[in-house]
Parts: structure tokens; sequence; C-alpha cells
């Protein structure tokens, strides 16, 4: 017979496994010294970012880490951590956490995995400087579309100059 405390670490074991492997952004933060409303307030918002908050004690979690070869980020863990885990926009979700952590002096970020590579606090801090998403792929679509208008605008501009020697001939010999 399987113990309640078992099926407790079983549990939070396997919900920080599928996190990680579900979820390509993953985010450390040291918690400690922080409220319940305040961390609720957090959970709250990085929901609406489309990032999940996961808790889980420190030694199940770096077991659970140390299983799917993330050794580097199970060293990380420590005091009260959380997981942010997200698919989404990872730059949104570094703005936010940014923000809490200015905000709130007893949040810390202890780093994260950003598509398999490992970041460090200010490299999640340059994240956070970063355009959004949509931004940045406006700016991709302007830069591809910049030479097309150009050509465009090139081949008008010919079109209109030959129109107008044409327009100049005409008048020359005479004619309307």
């Amino acid at each position: 017979m399987t113990k309640i405390g078992q099926i407790y670490r079983t549990g939070l074991a396997n919900r920080v496994r599928n996190g990680v492997e579900k979820n390509s952004n993953i985010f450390l933060l040291s918690y400690t010294a922080l409220s319940t409303p305040q961390l609720n307030d957090i959970r709250k918002t990085l929901k609406k970012a489309g990032a999940d908050v996961c808790v889980s004690k420190n030694a199940i979690a770096q077991l659970a880490l140390r299983e799917l070869k993330q050794d580097k980020l199970a060293d990380r863990i420590s005091g009260q951590t959380a997981f942010v885990l997200t698919n989404k926009d990872s730059i949104e979700v570094s703005k936010i956490l940014i923000k809490f952590t200015k905000e709130l002096e007893s949040l810390k970020l202890q780093g994260g995995v950003l598509e398999g590579k490992l970041l460090e606090r200010e490299d999640i801090k340059h994240l956070s400087e970063l355009p959004s998403r949509e931004v940045l792929l406006a700016m991709l679509l302007g830069t591809l579309q910049a030479p097309l208008t150009r050509l465009a605008s090139a081949l008008n501009a010919k079109s209109y100059e030959l129109l107008s020697i044409l327009k100049q001939l005409s008048e020359k010999k005479g004619g309307n």
C-alpha cells in the first residue's frame, strides 16, 4: 500500500517533469518572504500572459530535473522556488517577471531556460528589454517589404518618365 506522502511527492515530481517537458521556456523565481496575495497576483498576471506557475519542494524538483538531464537548472534551485512555465511569448513573460522583481524585493530571478538554452538573470533582463513578438514580426515584415516597395517605386517612376517623354514628343510634332 502506497502512503499518502509518497503519492503527494510522486504527483509533485510528475507535475514538474511534465511542465519542463511540455514547455520550451522556463524561469526560476525565488519568492522567500512573499505573502500569499502577492504570489496570487503574480500567478494571475502570468496566467494572462500564458504562463503557469508551479511550486514544488526543492528536493523533488531537483530529482525531476536531473531525470530530464537538466542538471544545470537543478543546481539553481535554492530557497522557496517557483517555476514559471510557458510556450507563449517569452519576452512578455520576462517583462512581467522583471516588473515584479523591481516592485517586490523578496522576489528574485534565479535563471531559466529559453528554447533549451540556459539563461542567467542578466539574460532575462536583456530579454525583457526586447520589443514584443508582434513588434519584431512587424519589423521583419517591413524589412522584407522595403526592397519590393523601392522596386515598385522605381518601376512606376520609369513608366512615368516614359509617358512624359512620349507626351513631349507628341507635342513637339504638333499632336495633342
